[in-house]
């Protein structure tokens, strides 16, 4: 279960979509706090010198502290801090929690300590103005709301310490609710991920499915199986390839099909005969004469060219097959191969034309081998042609190669069948046996043997007109 790829690609997709998230929602976090830790500490810096501007100023006024606490009071009311105010003594004199009224000032107590000096208004001054408190007085030089009515500090008359309880209330309910909501955004994208990676999943694992059931059916021998080809991309060049290896699978199926039965009927043919032929001689109904004896002998000789085809082909498949490479004339190997296919072009009346250039390079090839496609290409010729017909050879030299051209004026080949004149055993005509074409097996070992040599072998044909079989092979240069 945990192999599989819809799981996987479920956990990635998932696990990508949790840690981007995750690490966005933490640098989001941390940016969050310091900006708005440094808007409460402004705020609070603020705050201290308002604190500190109206005490001083409530000194200035009243000339001592009393009744300072009820200013305290209003004060931390409507700061939300507690306010702690100590005399030039370090004694507690005002707290607007009213918790250390009359303590001494310890050590490690939080805010402070802000100094508080009695201000002392330059002369012209009317400190009764409604505008004369500023909001923000800046220290050291502290301006009043109307430009050039400054009020300058004078001596030091007490120490304010301020915790900042709203503040600290405030901070701590808005990180916890940006947290929260950063939690919360990180759960809904973590859902959200978990439904695109189900819908992306199933389109890609969709057609991946479908392919695996169809490669399963094949397995199972169902060689029809093809899977519907819906796009362009990745998958939809997998389902493309597998259509045509499935297409290729049942078509080898049926040429191994066809192989079987055309082996076993091209064995059983000779062996039936030779075997027909023994029997009469063993029974006394045939006379071992000459005559007889020529006759089995033929019908071993063309089950031994069989055997031998076969094996030879099979030699060519594997990449096993010798050449005895050396330089030869082309010419020299056409004229031989004609010559040994002249009494059956004889005895059909046949006209045999060669037209071979002049001037031809030699070609480092297996002369034999090379022969043995000629007579492969001529003897198909000779068969497939009518007769009082012609079957035209010809040399020629092309870019750094030579070509040979064997022309017959036959029925021709149907389209649908020249991608397949080369595979073996396959014969366009079911009907065709050895004594009217073979068993399907010159072409095959002509296609083989020509790629040995680094050379290629193609067919031209039209229906009624005749095909045209032409090999390439490559030029020795240095040898003439």
């Amino acid at each position: 279960m945990f192999n599989s790829l819809r799981l996987r690609l479920l956990g990635g997709f998932l696990l990508v979509a949790i840690v981007t998230v995750g690490v966005v929602a933490i640098l989001a976090s941390q940016v969050t706090v310091g900006q708005f830790r440094g808007y409460l500490q402004r705020q609070f810096e603020q705050g201290r010198s308002r604190y500190e501007f109206v005490l001083g100023r409530y000194y200035s006024d009243q000339g001592s502290w009393e009744g300072v606490q009820s200013l305290v009071d209003r004060m931390g009311e409507i700061s939300g801090d507690q306010i702690v105010l100590l005399d030039s003594d370090g004694a507690v004199i005002a707290d607007s929690a009213r918790r250390l009224l009359g303590r001494q000032a310890e050590p490690g107590w939080v805010g402070g300590p802000i100094p508080v000096f009695k201000l002392v208004p330059p002369p012209g001054f009317d400190s009764s103005a409604d505008d004369a408190l500023p909001v923000k007085p800046p220290p050291p030089v502290i301006r009043g709301a109307r430009p050039g009515a400054p009020k300058v500090p004078g001596e030091l008359v007490g120490t304010i310490f301020v915790n900042p309880l709203a503040a600290q209330t405030i901070d701590s309910s808005f990180l916890d609710a940006v947290n929260r909501w950063l939690l919360v955004s990180t759960a809904a994208a973590g859902a959200l991920a978990l439904l695109l990676t189900l819908v992306v999943s199933r389109r890609i694992l969709g057609p991946i499915e479908s392919l695996t059931a169809a490669a399963r059916r094949m397995e199972g021998g169902d060689l029809s199986s093809r899977v519907a080809v819906k796009g362009k991309d990745e998958i939809g060049a997998l389902g493309h390839a597998f259509n045509t290896m499935a297409e290729s699978l049942a078509r080898n199926e049926r040429l191994r099909r066809n192989m079987v039965s055309d082996v076993a009927h091209e064995l059983r043919t000779p062996l039936t005969n030779i075997r027909g032929y023994v029997e009469g001689l063993r029974d006394g109904v045939l006379q071992p004469g000459r005559e007889t004896l020529d006759i089995v002998f033929e019908e071993a000789q063309l089950l031994g060219r069989l055997i031998d085809d076969l094996q030879e082909l099979a030699l060519a498949e594997a990449g096993q097959l010798r050449l005895e490479r050396q330089p030869a004339s082309l010419n020299d190997i056409v004229e031989l191969a004609v010559a040994a296919i002249r009494p059956q072009s004889a005895s059909k009346g046949l006209h045999m034309e060669i037209d071979l250039m002049t001037g031809l390079p030699a070609a480092n090839v297996d002369a034999e081998r090379i022969g043995q496609v000629l007579r492969n290409l001529l003897n198909n010729a000779a068969a497939y042609t009518p007769p009082g017909g012609t079957v035209a050879v010809s040399t020629r030299q092309a870019e750094g190669s030579l070509e040979v051209s064997v022309e017959d004026a036959g029925a021709g080949i149907a389209p649908e069948d020249l991608p397949y004149v080369f595979e073996r055993f396959y014969r366009s005509d079911r009907s065709r046996s050895r004594a009217t074409g073979g068993a399907g097996l010159g072409l095959t070992i002509a296609r083989r043997l020509v790629e040995a040599h680094g050379g290629e072998i193609r067919v031209h044909s039209q229906l009624g007109r005749g095909t045209t079989f032409t090999f390439t092979l490559p030029a020795d240069e240095q040898v003439t």
